[in-house]
Formats: C-alpha cells, sequence, structure tokens
C-alpha cells in the first residue's frame, strides 16, 4: 500500500506542475519536476520515515499517540510567471486534488472492468483497487484543508484577500497548526473520511456498481 501512496503523490505532484506549465511558468519543468516519476517527488521524511513508521506501528498494534501525514516534496512554482497571478495560482493549486479525483475514479472504472472480465482470487491487486481509490480521494479532501502549506489555503488566501505577507507569516506554523487540528478537532478528519465516502459511492454508482 505504501507503494500506492507514493504513486499517489507522485500524480498529485505532476497535477501541480503540468498546471504550473500551462500557466506559464515551467520552473517545475526546467527542474524535472513535470512527471510521475515518484524518485523525482519522494521527501526522505514525508514520503518514506513517517509512513513507514505508521505502517509499523499498525503491524505490531502499538498506539502511535498522536496522528500524523505523509507528503511529497513540494513542486517548486514561480507565481511572477503567471498570466493571471490569482486564477492561475488557484488552478495550479487545485491541478493537485484534481488529480486524485481523476485517478479515484480511472481506478474504480478500472476495478469495474476487471470485475465483469471474471472471478479473481481473493489476494489479487484488483480487490485492493477501492482502497486504492479510497486514499486518493482521502489525499484530494486532505488537501483541501485551508491551512499553510495544503493547497486549499492557496485557495482561501485569494477568496479572503489575504496578503501574501500575513499568509506567509502564517505558513511558518503551518505544519504545527494542521497537527493540533488534526489531534485535537478530530471530527475535521473525520469530516474527510465522511467526504471520501461520499464520493467513492457517488463513482461508484456513475460506474454500475
Amino acid at each position: 500500500m505504501w507503494l500506492c501512496l507514493v504513486a499517489l503523490l507522485s500524480f498529485h505532484e505532476y497535477g501541480h506542475a503540468w498546471a504550473a506549465h500551462k500557466c506559464g511558468d515551467d520552473t517545475a519543468h526546467i527542474m524535472g519536476r513535470m512527471t510521475i516519476n515518484p524518485i523525482v517527488h519522494i521527501d526522505p521524511i514525508g514520503t518514506v520515515l513517517i509512513p513507514w513508521v505508521m505502517i509499523l506501528f499498525m503491524a505490531t498494534n502499538t498506539e502511535f499517540g498522536f496522528a500524523i501525514f505523509g507528503w511529497a516534496k513540494p513542486v517548486p512554482v514561480n507565481p511572477s510567471n503567471y498570466g493571471n497571478l490569482k486564477r492561475d495560482d488557484i488552478l495550479v493549486s487545485m491541478a493537485g486534488p484534481a488529480m486524485n479525483v481523476i485517478l479515484a475514479f480511472v481506478i474504480l472504472g478500472l476495478y469495474r472492468l476487471g470485475l465483469a472480465l471474471g472471478d479473481w482470487p481473493d489476494a489479487s491487486i484488483i480487490h485492493q483497487m477501492p482502497m486504492i481509490a479510497f486514499l486518493s480521494m482521502i489525499l484530494c479532501v486532505f488537501n483541501l484543508i485551508p491551512i499553510p502549506p495544503l493547497d486549499g489555503s492557496h485557495v482561501m488566501r485569494h477568496v479572503i484577500g489575504m496578503s501574501e505577507e500575513t499568509y506567509m507569516r502564517i505558513a511558518q506554523y503551518g505544519f504545527i497548526i494542521l497537527i493540533v487540528v488534526i489531534n485535537f478537532f478530530p471530527q475535521v478528519f473525520g469530516l474527510v473520511i465522511g467526504i471520501s465516502i461520499g464520493m467513492i459511492q457517488l463513482f461508484q454508482s456513475i460506474l454500475l456498481f
């Protein structure tokens, strides 16, 4: 499942890079980040260390003590290259979550096709596809939380007219704020799970499950 997480994060970052390229910023492309190759997107701590520590704790039924999350290396962008700063910053920010929505739908579509083609052993990867699609939706919805450095924070900044200086000051403590929110306000992550389940159910109804 870790490999699936890495792949989903790589597609997410590729979405940002592709959107930035379309909006006039080639920074990610020049730096070799406009690719789905996971090697260039892996963050040693966020993509490797933390997920594996969580996997180890879950495998040994050990309480972690607090909730935490994983991440990939952010795609570098230069907003000064955008044709329309406000519009393009929102588009680039939303491209990552949009990629996760597309992936969730495609994965469920492939799962539906696989079921139609015949029976598969219980241990087959095809029976893991709904969970992979669900994980993709969680990444999408989680990233829409309007707390820096998550994608939703960029949209919030433009919607409420927050200055870049104020945003950057808040972003300095964004990681700490996010840890506090997901640990002391569990209803936030509950909402993420609920929306993700709802989207998966919607896709399943569209695909005639």
